[in-house]
């Protein structure tokens, strides 16, 4: 498996929607994940390993577009 490396992550706790920037500088939106999650990935040990098990594969994630200047 390949490594994961998360610059930074927030959570939208009305639209339940996690932003997770990669290392890459891609930044995607999770649709429905549960605060509970997010709480879970705040306290992993690894969050790239976190990311990979409980989050990846089972929640929808949507590419942000990146507006140059």
């Amino acid at each position: 498996m390949p490594l994961v490396v998360i610059d930074e992550f927030s959570y939208d706790h009305d639209a339940f929607e996690l932003t997770i920037k990669f290392s890459t500088g891609k930044v995607y939106v999770y649709k429905e994940v549960p605060e509970e999650t997010f709480f879970a990935l705040q306290n992993a040990g690894s969050k790239g390993k976190y990311f990979s098990f409980y989050i990846k594969d089972k929640y929808k994630g949507v590419k942000e577009k990146v507006l140059k200047a």
